[in-house]
């Protein structure tokens, strides 16, 4: 009997502390979904010294990837932090992803030393993401307050 009091409080102090998380748990398939996308979009806004039309088969490709990780996303319990920072990633109008394929879109073309820099800030905001998911960095982490309330 008095084996049974000290595991009964243990597990509802593991109770307690897992309901006091205010972010999702790690979640590998969106960890790599992230990774992913990142990869793909360095890669596409490599392509913006071409002109849009010539790749807007691919633009569309990764958008649509986009909308799906975001979409997933937006459904797992305490991720409101996480899902925000994906919509300022792929607000067009801020200056990350969603901004930078409006630029492109808007210009037709882009000279390779904004594409430099834009990947610098939009490569960023994806590692950003990444390390949220993989609690490298917690929520409450200045850099993800300044994140947010940069792009705002």
């Amino acid at each position: 009997m008095h084996i049974k009091r000290p595991l009964h409080l243990f597990l509802l102090l593991l109770l307690w502390l897992s309901s006091c998380k205010t972010i999702s748990v790690f979640d590998q398939y969106a960890y790599a979904q992230a990774t992913a996308l990142k990869v793909d979009a360095m890669n596409l806004m490599d392509k913006a010294t071409s002109t849009y039309t010539s790749q807007q088969a691919e633009v569309d490709a990764v958008l649509t990837r986009l909308e799906k990780v975001y979409e997933y996303e937006l459904h797992r319990p305490k991720n409101g932090i996480t899902v925000k920072m994906w919509e300022l990633l792929k607000n067009p109008d801020r200056n990350l992803f969603g901004g930078f394929i409006k630029r492109w879109k808007d210009q037709s073309q882009l000279s390779a030393a904004f594409i430099g820099e834009a990947k610098v800030q939009v490569a960023q905001a994806f590692d950003m993401i990444v390390e949220l998911e993989s609690e490298k960095i917690k929520e409450n982490n200045p850099q993800v307050t300044n994140f947010i309330n940069a792009n705002q």
